[in-house]
């Protein structure tokens, strides 16, 4: 559990007695176990030197111990309050708790007023910061796991682009590309499929629906799945029959800028850097007010996650960071096109791991 010791002598470093985890990412990243327990509680629990203990919904109690935990696990029914065990069993290990350290970004008000009521006069600190600098850097256990989500992910485009034909609605080609997944045994997708043609394609975050193929249109897809508890995440634009210069210029603007900052990923470059590599190109051929997003997000346990790749991070790459590139141009009534790919930053240089063709595709 070197996950573990990290975030004990980080509590010891910091002088902080115990940490409060509930988010099902960092439970899954610091143990192994995997729940999504919906409005029920997860936690886990580590102290500086103490044994920590997880608490669950008793029906997942032994999965969790299926996982490979080998410390206490708690599991409650639901006519039980869990935060009496909580209490009870932190109290048996430390009689006085000063300072918690909590994921402020996923700590409700609920359990934070829980928190303050059963260890009156407790600070919280943020544990945000040690758990997304842990998961930033990959190993190569973590790093298998993630080429093979890519690899299902090349393949659910490949599905997606031959299921392409007119009169075929988005969410026709969702299914089949979720059916084929699904025969591979891929369980989970990172999130919801989208593929968005026409208009709709001119929305980054468009909500795919009945709409229908038609030619002279693009077709857009934003996908993942997830492969041993970590995700990929691709976009791809093809078009559907003859697209206009304008259409075809746009495409071109988005590829060159992408390409342009893959190239750009090595040790030492910075976020910023490579943000305003891709805008700026796609700013100086015009389109700078249509690319209103970032150049991208950490990848792995979660499909979003730290670091975020915009033009005011000022962090360093590293060897072993896994992050996406996806820049967009999006011209409603005209055309939306994104591409992206997911990227390994190595000791020199950068491998991407997303491998379906990025050439503009006549379908």
């Amino acid at each position: 559990m070197n996950r573990l010791n990290k975030l004990s002598k980080w509590l010891e470093k910091e002088n902080i007695e115990a940490a409060f985890i509930t988010s099902p990412d960092n439970v899954f990243y610091l143990t192994g176990f995997r729940s999504e327990p919906h409005e029920r509680l997860l936690a886990l629990v580590v102290f500086q030197e103490k044994e920590p203990f997880i608490i669950c919904p008793a029906m997942e109690k032994a999965d969790a111990r299926k996982s490979g935990w080998e410390y206490e696990i708690i599991g409650y029914n639901d006519t039980d309050q869990p935060w009496d065990f909580i209490e009870q069993r932190v109290k048996a290990r430390i009689s006085n708790i000063r300072q918690w350290a909590v994921e402020k970004n996923h700590l409700n008000v609920s359990r934070y007023e829980e928190l303050n009521t059963r260890f009156p006069s407790s600070l919280l600190q943020d544990a945000e910061l040690i758990l997304n600098e842990l998961r930033m850097l990959k190993t190569p256990e973590e790093m298998a796991s993630i080429q093979k989500a890519c690899e299902f992910a090349d393949f659910a485009v490949e599905v997606g682009v031959n299921e392409i034909a007119e009169g075929k609605t988005e969410l026709d080609v969702i299914a089949a590309i979720e059916y084929e997944v699904k025969k591979k045994g891929i369980t989970g997708m990172s999130f919801n499929t989208m593929v968005l043609t026409g208009k709709n394609a001119a929305s980054p975050h468009g909500t795919p629906g009945m709409t229908k193929m038609k030619k002279g249109d693009f077709v857009l897809f934003d996908l993942g799945v997830i492969y041993e508890g970590y995700c990929s995440d691709i976009t791809r634009t093809v078009a559907f029959g003859d697209i206009s210069s304008e259409q075809q210029k746009i495409y071109d603007t988005v590829l060159n800028a992408q390409q342009e900052a893959v190239k750009a990923v090595k040790p030492g470059v910075l976020a910023k850097d490579l943000d305003n590599i891709a805008r700026t190109h796609i700013q100086n051929a015009g389109y700078g007010e249509f690319f209103p997003h970032r150049l991208g997000h950490g990848l792995g346990i979660s499909v979003h996650e730290y670091p975020s790749i915009t033009a005011t991070n000022p962090l360093s790459m590293t060897a072993g960071m896994v992050f996406t590139i996806e820049p967009g141009v999006y011209v409603p009534d005209v055309a939306g096109v994104r591409i992206e790919d997911d990227v390994f930053v190595t000791k020199n240089s950068v491998e991407v791991l997303t491998k379906y063709p990025k050439s503009l595709q006549i379908v």
